[in-house]
């Protein structure tokens, strides 16, 4: 992943960041095949005790061919976004100032280096299922579980997926939210993203929570 020289986008802790994007986004899974690049977003769980550096577990349909390729060759990216948006330059105060400014886009992002085992395991097929749906259902109103559909429905619903373990190697990480401007730049995109679209505004979230404020005025 490019970072740039001023490297004020780097994230002191990837793993961290990667584990709050996966809690609530999907990831892209990227590897080679014989002849061409496969790609498939999946949600993925993030386990941060497992390897040197962790490792990511989800699951494929059967009829994907996808996990076929990676059982000859494991080497994947998984890629995670998290909020991201257009930046116009009329909310620098460079612009009122100087004039010289341009537009950018804001966001942020994890990428996953490692290598991917394959597993037909239905007990842990199951447990995959059981983690994912419990991610995403405890904090609705009127949960469900995966106790509440047939055992046996269930079963036959397993033997349709594919398990995929990805062995983190290295995390990529990056959060491009307008450090490299001036304090008052960084006001001034943090104001008007916090009344705009919901993009915008979610954006204006991941700014609001930065330990630090950027002090140059470099040119984004």
């Amino acid at each position: 992943m490019y970072q740039p020289a001023h490297n004020k986008f780097i994230v002191d802790d990837p793993l961290a960041l990667l584990t709050e994007l996966a809690q609530h986004r999907a990831a892209t899974l990227v590897s080679l095949g014989e002849d061409d690049f496969w790609t498939t977003m999946l949600p993925l769980i993030v386990d941060g005790t497992k390897g040197d550096h962790g490792e990511l577990r989800g699951h494929v349909a059967r009829a994907n061919k996808h996990w076929r390729h990676l059982e000859g060759d494991g080497r994947a990216v998984a890629i995670f976004y998290g909020p991201d948006t257009y930046i116009s330059p009329a909310w620098y105060e460079e612009k009122r100032l100087t004039g010289k400014v341009v537009p950018t886009w804001n966001y942020t992002m994890a990428v996953v280096h490692g290598n991917v085992s394959v597993t037909h395991d239905h007990e842990w097929l199951l447990e995959n299922v059981r983690a994912l749906t419990l991610r995403h259902e405890t904090p609705r109103p009127d949960p469900w579980h995966i106790d509440d559909a047939p055992a046996d429905y269930i079963d036959v619903q397993a033997k349709a997926i594919v398990g995929l373990q990805f062995t983190i190697e290295r995390i990529d990480a990056k959060q491009k939210l307008s450090q490299n401007r001036s304090a008052a730049d960084f006001e001034g995109v943090l104001a008007a993203m916090s009344e705009g679209l919901p993009r915008e505004r979610a954006v204006a979230r991941d700014m609001s929570m930065l330990t630090k404020r950027p002090r140059d005025a470099t040119r984004s």
